[in-house]
């Protein structure tokens, strides 16, 4: 099985969320091969069984970039085991806002499922306009981002693959 974790990370926070996912895999999955890379880095995913895909979201939208990956690759997906996710916002607002983009690109590739995590704000990372967006919605500085449940998250992602991939060779087989 081959599984690819990819991410559209400004900063670096998204990626080492995807690299935390792709730990817990290759725990769960020893056989399985994980290629995490930025999305920028992806042509298209032909080559795998399952695709993982997050992006940094600011303004409560997904990077630009993980949009393109997701509509150039929206055929391949939508054949394939596909979950999301987003990491972003933090603050007051966090659990009414979903991405703008989130029900589209979860349709578009048949995702099982999209998830929201906390994400993380370090302003002297931020641009003038970032920083004062920041500050204009009151958004707290510093790293929300909840470990235990992105990794839980991960875990249930391999307990699916390991049913499926049962599944299909056991079916393979008859």
């Amino acid at each position: 099985m081959r599984i690819l974790i990819a991410s559209a990370s400004l900063h670096g926070s998204t990626a080492q969320i995807a690299d935390a996912i792709a730990e817990e895999i290759r725990a769960a999955l020893p056989s399985a091969e994980v290629d995490v890379r930025a999305v920028h880095e992806v042509g298209r995913v032909d080559g795998y069984d399952v695709v993982i895909l997050g992006s940094a979201v600011y303004t409560g939208h997904w990077l630009a970039e993980a949009v393109r990956f997701v509509r150039a690759n929206a055929p391949i997906l939508f054949t394939r085991a596909v979950w999301l996710f987003s990491s972003g916002p933090v603050g007051k607002l966090r659990p009414f806002l979903e991405p703008i983009e989130a029900a589209e690109m979860a349709g578009i590739s048949a995702a099982r499922e999209h998830r929201v995590f906390d994400g993380c704000l370090d302003r002297s990372q931020l641009r003038w306009y970032g920083r004062a967006l920041a500050t204009a919605t009151h958004a707290p500085e510093g790293d929300f981002r909840d470990w235990q449940a992105i990794r839980g998250w991960a875990r249930g992602i391999s307990v699916w693959l390991r049913t499926h991939e049962t599944t299909r060779h056991t079916l393979e087989r008859r």
